[in-house]
Formats: C-alpha cells, sequence, structure tokens
C-alpha cells in the first residue's frame, strides 16, 4: 500500500482520461490492460479516481508498440512486460558494492529474461516469414495464371483474323 502512496504523491499523476487521450486507447481498455495484469493497479485518488504515472503511459506506449508492430498477443505481451519488470527491479536494486556471485547471478537472470523476450519475437517472426513465402508462393502462381491468361487472349484474337 505504502507503494501506491508513494506513487501517488511523488510521481506526477495523470487521471485515465488523460491517458487514454495520451496514449490514443480508450479508458476501458487501460482497465483491461489492469485487468490482464499488464498495467500495474493504478494508484487512486480519495474518490477512488485512478491516477496513472509517466511510467504507466510508457508502459501503455509499450504495449500497442508490440501489438501493432510484432502483433503479439495479450499472453506474449505480458512475458513482455514481466520480463521488462523483473531487469527493472534488478537495477533497481543493484549496487557497485554487492558481491561478484550475487552480480553474477544478477546479469544471468537479465540475460534469461532477455532472451525469452527474444524468443517470443524470434517465433513471431519466423512465423511470418512462413507467411510471407506462401504468399510470394500464391502471388508468383497468380503471375503465371494471368500470363497464361494473356497468351489465350492474343491466341484467340489471332485466330479470330
Amino acid at each position: 500500500m505504502a507503494e501506491k502512496e508513494t506513487r501517488a504523491r511523488d510521481l506526477p499523476c495523470l487521471q485515465i482520461g488523460e491517458v487514454a487521450d495520451r496514449t490514443g486507447v480508450t479508458q476501458r481498455t487501460l482497465r483491461f490492460y489492469e485487468e490482464r495484469g499488464l498495467l500495474r493497479p493504478p494508484s487512486r485518488m480519495d474518490g477512488g479516481f485512478r491516477l496513472y504515472s509517466e511510467d504507466d503511459v510508457a508502459r501503455v506506449e509499450q504495449i500497442k508498440r508490440l501489438q501493432n508492430l510484432l502483433g503479439l498477443t495479450l499472453a506474449e505481451i505480458k512475458e513482455m512486460v514481466e520480463a521488462e519488470e523483473i531487469k527493472e527491479e534488478l537495477r533497481a536494486t543493484y549496487r557497485p558494492d554487492l558481491e561478484v556471485d550475487e552480480r553474477l547471478s544478477r546479469v544471468q537472470k537479465r540475460i534469461e529474461v532477455t532472451e525469452r523476450q527474444d524468443n517470443i519475437i524470434s517465433a513471431k517472426l519466423e512465423a511470418m516469414a512462413v507467411m510471407k513465402k506462401e504468399l510470394g508462393e500464391k502471388l508468383a502462381h497468380y503471375q503465371e495464371v494471368k500470363a497464361d491468361l494473356h497468351k489465350q487472349r492474343s491466341e484467340s484474337a489471332a485466330s479470330a483474323t
């Protein structure tokens, strides 16, 4: 609870309508992201109004990029977001005076979560490459059919004269 109160007090807070306007998503979408765990539960004003931070705005923008650019599912986006949260937590709690073994462990964890993110994107890109190849094959076939039809039309016109 203290974390939520700190977020509300210390960071510039935006109401749900402001975040919706800035990010181009609906208020319902913001609530949906919260329900699905894509956004952390926001701080609340006394009247129960949701208060979002600039970090929340950045998160919504990241979700939109992952959806629009890569076409990731909500489950894949959640994995990507959770990986970012793990890396952020590791960054936030890093201290140069940590033992070497602890620093190695933290770096290994960052490698693992980044590899998970890379695997998600790689799988999506591979699926897109397969789809692109299939479309290319269809296009080549249609071009052949078109060329054959032009040839038939030319032959029909020549035999008619």
